[in-house]
């Protein structure tokens, strides 16, 4: 049984999506998570697809849940959240880069002479600079204690045309950026990799789905916390240097690791 009880993780873009799926991974391994994201509910029980609601339940899974809103185009805001995470906890573990702004509408398809030049600025500024501020601002906490695991969340697109040629260019410089921080993080034993998960049933998806704007095998489709217990599984490895620098995907570390996608058991 994977335990991060005592580790302190930050996941951005934590309100829903891969991000609250990553954040209940860690939070059944017992980590504290802070959630962070722009969207908030103050109800008691919090809205669906705020960062309270996530907060919620990764107290509900077994961990500790705090919920900081944070513009994550904001390097201020961010540098506070990191400033906090010091403040109180006095560590950080793992940093998992996950915040990204969809376009509205989507970039699905199409020339990219026919979007909004905007969908750049979309996916290119939170889904790319965005990574680095926040690695930026984690890396000192981590080098200081000469351990850590920084995971950007990507996707196929790096290397294969998928939705769009800005995302493409977004998700390749994700993985290059886990790359080469790798190489600067070794010599603190500081672990950078970027992670691939399959088709995820997110809720964008599911809505996308409903309203009959995509095409989606729903059957087949991974659930939001399979990659978070991948990344509990990768924060517990007492090899995890031997992974710094590459590209994984979270099926395949599925079968190396053990875990288990919580859908398939339901369904089972």
């Amino acid at each position: 049984m994977t335990d991060l009880r005592g580790k302190v993780a930050v996941v951005t873009g934590a309100s829903r999506g891969v991000g609250k799926g990553i954040a209940e991974g860690l939070a059944e391994a017992g980590a504290t998570v802070y959630v962070t994201g722009r969207s908030e509910s103050f109800a008691n029980p919090p809205a669906p697809r705020t960062i309270q609601a996530t907060a919620r339940r990764v107290n509900e899974l077994g961990g500790h849940g705090i919920a900081v809103r944070v513009d994550h185009g904001s390097d201020a805001e961010v540098k506070a959240l990191f400033e906090r995470v010091a403040r109180e906890q006095g560590r950080l573990d793992i940093l998992v880069n996950n915040a990204y702004k969809i376009p509205d509408p989507p970039a699905w398809g199409g020339g990219f002479w026919q979007h909004p030049i905007s969908v750049w600025d979309d996916q290119c500024g939170i889904g790319l600079r965005g990574y680095y501020v926040s690695a930026v601002y984690a890396a000192p906490l981590m080098v200081e204690r000469g351990s850590g695991l920084i995971v950007n969340i990507s996707s196929a697109a790096g290397k294969q045309y998928i939705f769009s040629a800005s995302y493409g260019v977004c998700k390749a410089g994700v993985d290059r950026m886990a790359r080469d921080m790798a190489v600067e993080l070794e010599p603190y034993k500081v672990a950078a990799l970027s992670l691939w998960p399959g088709a995820v049933k997110t809720e964008f998806i599911l809505d996308a789905v409903e309203k009959g704007a995509a095409a989606f095998d729903l059957a087949t489709a991974e659930s939001p916390r399979f990659t978070g217990r991948c990344i509990a599984a990768l924060a517990q490895d007492p090899d995890i240097m031997r992974k710094t620098g590459g590209i994984y995907q979270v099926a395949e570390l599925a079968t190396e690791y053990g875990f288990t996608d919580p859908d398939r058991e339901m369904s089972a």
